[in-house]
């Protein structure tokens, strides 16, 4: 007995595909809890692992240095909540608490005195929802101003005014957070600068064109002067201060004020060049600059004969981009955020792979960039030998192994190598950045929403190339390589629009509403006018499926409308792989779906492995992000008459806690392996669809894994001696998870 494989209409530009029933399995069921199978856990990307309960934050955008050498720093966002954390001697020692979560975000500024930490927050209502008169904003607005925190705890906050109920955390947070800009919640008045004495605080606004003057004791504000568009600040032994100004034009510099705001007339001679985007002053009055320019140094000015001089720099000058570009290493900066020196002449200096972002965080996540280009934090001796260093180098990222190299890792815009005699957490090493801002500006990385996105590495025509989604499968970036000119460096080399991108408008020349496609062709890496490709061929491409087999072909499912299939078409002049509208397959919504999300096409036995909902298995619209509840082999999918091999009933209980469900799906070797949003891992038999067991986070990460929370969460790569190892992203802190299963071990 023959039956149609699709349901619904079928497209014209597909033959007509039939499959017999009588090869089918009985549909197998997988289980919820599953046999626990013998794994060991690691993972890539971040100093520490969580399983002493520390991690390396993914951002930081301000440090402060006590004279001991302690670090506190402050950022936007952290996943966990260590928006603001504090480091010592190559450890995390904690982080500040009550910046992440009730209203509550991090900001862009730190600063000290003998007593207190002094760290730059917002409070908001959550769109309303939170209501406590002096604990949150009126509706409508939104806080910007300071917390007060005890110098040697700082989730000890430190009350400067009446606590409303002792017993609730969130009225001592209040009470020890000073309310500097009080505005609408479209409005953007960040604190961009602190500094601190044991008299005086200084509190920066760029957007206001402010620094106020507080007592450090009692909070009150004794007064504030002009200064344009002020950022980061340092003050001086002999009182007085110095600035970063202009930070929201583009150009900024270094201006020096008495303690009361007079500009003093002395300047710093900064190369034409430069990027101030941090100072500091050491104990004998000489200045560091923290330059996020084309330099990536930190510099040094002392003053001689009455006039600043610049004797020297810290920091290979072009960073992590002179040389071999991209290589990571001692003295090779990459988006300096912060400098400061301690009692003894250490320097430290952080990073986040692009430099501060003063763009309202209104726009989302994405405009903090930082959250997801690499958080790096280093001290230096005073005779410029690196000491320690902590990352936290990955978020919402995932990894692929590169297919000619196998002990070489490939993330969103990054690359690891691995060396798997080491101990759990120490078998990656990072080697690769992968966008250079300098020379490729227009590179997506850096300018559409949801970061550098998930890989998948595929080599085509004996050269490998990155294709990358986005956390809400809006597009595809492609990337080739060139080392002999561009060392690590991906180059941007397609670009497919399935709907209209997140911050469009970034990308240049891109015609409006999405759903085009874009191609290098000169090979200068930006977006040009003659380059682009609009879809006329009538079929709307959102959907949540992205895959790109081993030919290079590119398979994208598409809700209920069906499977478009990409094929490769060879590589222009240019080095770039080639794809169009013209050569796109569309397949109809295969039986027994009504709606698919994501196809996995394994071109050894040309099978398609594809996931969804059923009729007796239907979508909820709660679940958006899952693969489906009903997963199907078919094979000889290339024939017109496929077979239905089995089919498996996916874990889904959407009462359970955590979730269970399936979010990511992948085919590897002889397994398919899938993963719960919680990050428990699902293996099935490839051949029968039968499930294996699961691998759950082990010791070495403190059995957590963070929500996976994107639709290609996870990758499996088989070695030469049959281990497997199975990426999964972990949104937590800073990481990859990577397990190393052995069957039969």
């Amino acid at each position: 007995m023959i039956r149609s494989l699709f349901a619904g209409a079928l497209c014209a530009c597909v033959s007509f595909i039939t499959i017999s029933g009588a090869s089918a399995q009985t549909a197998s069921n997988a289980k919820a809890g599953g046999t626990a199978l013998n794994a060991q856990t690691s993972w890539i990307g971040n100093t520490f692992g969580f399983g002493d309960g520390s991690w390396t934050q993914i951002n930081i955008t301000a440090i402060a240095v006590a004279p001991d050498g302690k670090v506190y720093t402050d950022s936007p966002w952290d996943e966990s909540g260590a928006e603001a954390g504090v480091y010592k001697d190559g450890k995390m020692l904690g982080y500040a608490n009550g910046t992440h979560g009730w209203g509550n975000g991090g900001g862009n500024a730190v600063a000290l005195n003998h007593r207190y930490a002094f760290i730059a927050v917002t409070v908001g209502t959550e769109k309303g929802h939170l209501v406590g008169k002096g604990v949150w904003p009126e509706k409508g607005h939104q806080w910007y101003g300071v917390t007060r925190r005890e110098l040697g705890d700082p989730q000890r906050t430190m009350p400067f005014q009446p606590v409303a109920n002792a017993a609730d955390p969130r009225a001592r947070l209040a009470a020890s957070f000073l309310v500097v800009n009080d505005v609408p919640t479209d409005t953007h008045t960040e604190v961009t600068g602190l500094a601190a004495s044991d008299k005086t605080l200084y509190v920066a606004s760029a957007s206001a064109d402010r620094v106020d003057i507080y007592d450090p004791d009692s909070m009150q504000r004794k007064g504030s002067f002009k200064a344009h568009q002020p950022g980061h600040l340092a003050l001086a032994s002999d009182g007085t201060l110095w600035v970063v100004t202009d930070v929201l034009d583009g150009k900024p510099t270094v201006a020096h004020y008495s303690a009361n705001g007079e500009r003093l007339d002395d300047t710093l001679p900064l190369p034409s060049d430069s990027v101030p985007v941090d100072v500091a002053v050491d104990a004998q009055g000489r200045v560091l600059i923290a330059d996020n320019g084309p330099r990536q140094q930190v510099l040094f000015f002392s003053k001689q004969n009455g006039r600043y001089a610049a004797p020297g720099t810290l920091g290979e000058r072009g960073g992590i981009f002179s040389g071999v570009a991209g290589r990571p290493g001692p003295l090779r900066f990459n988006g300096l955020t912060g400098v400061g020196i301690d009692a003894r002449g250490n320097i430290y200096v952080s990073t986040n792979g692009v430099g501060p972002n003063y763009t309202p965080r209104g726009k989302g996540f994405g405009s903090n960039l930082g959250a997801g280009l690499g958080a790096t934090l280093e001290s230096y001796s005073p005779e410029g030998k690196r000491q320690w260093l902590v990352q936290g180098l990955l978020f919402v990222d995932g990894a692929w192994v590169d297919p000619a190299r196998p002990n070489s890792v490939y993330t969103g815009n990054k690359r690891f190598e691995l060396d798997l005699s080491k101990p759990a957490g120490q078998q990656w090493t990072y080697v690769g950045f992968l966008s250079n801002r300098f020379k490729y500006p227009e590179d997506p990385v850096f300018h559409v929403d949801q970061w550098p996105g998930l890989p998948t590495a595929r080599q085509l025509k004996g050269h490998t190339f990155l294709y990358l989604t986005d956390m809400y499968s809006d597009h595809l970036k492609i990337y080739r390589f060139d080392a002999a000119r561009d060392g690590e460096t991906a180059i941007p080399s397609g670009y497919i629009a399935g709907r209209a991108p997140r911050n469009a408008d970034a990308i240049p020349n891109a015609p409006a509403g999405g759903d085009w496609m874009w191609r290098d062709t000169n090979g200068n890496g930006r977006f040009e006018a003659g380059e682009f490709t609009r879809n006329t061929s009538g079929k709307r491409m959102p959907g949540w499926g992205w895959w790109v087999d081993t030919a290079g072909d590119i398979w994208h499912t598409v809700d209920a409308k069906g499977i478009y299939r990409f094929r490769f078409g060879g590589l222009d002049k240019a080095g770039n792989p080639v794809y169009s509208y013209d050569d796109m397959q569309a397949y109809p919504v295969p039986a027994p779906f009504n709606q698919i999300q994501r196809a996995v096409y394994d071109a050894s036995t040309d099978s398609l492995y594809v996931t969804g909902y059923t009729d007796d298995a239907p979508y909820q619209r709660a679940q958006w992000k899952e693969v489906g509840r009903v997963l199907v082999r078919y094979d000889k999918w290339s024939t017109g008459k496929p077979d239905l091999r089995y089919t498996v009933k996916l874990p889904w209980d959407t009462n359970a806690k955590p979730l269970v469900t399936i979010i990511g799906v992948t085919v590897e070797g002889k397994y398919i392996f899938g993963v719960e949003p919680a990050g428990v891992v699902h293996v099935f038999d490839k051949d029968r669809g039968n499930e294996i067991g699961v691998i759950r986070p082990g010791a070495e990460v403190g059995h957590a894994s963070g929500w996976v929370d994107v639709a290609n969460g996870i990758t499996a790569a088989r070695r030469s001696d049959g281990e497997y190892l199975v990426f999964v992203e972990e949104d937590a802190r800073g990481k990859v998870m990577m397990y190393r299963w052995k069957p039969g071990a």
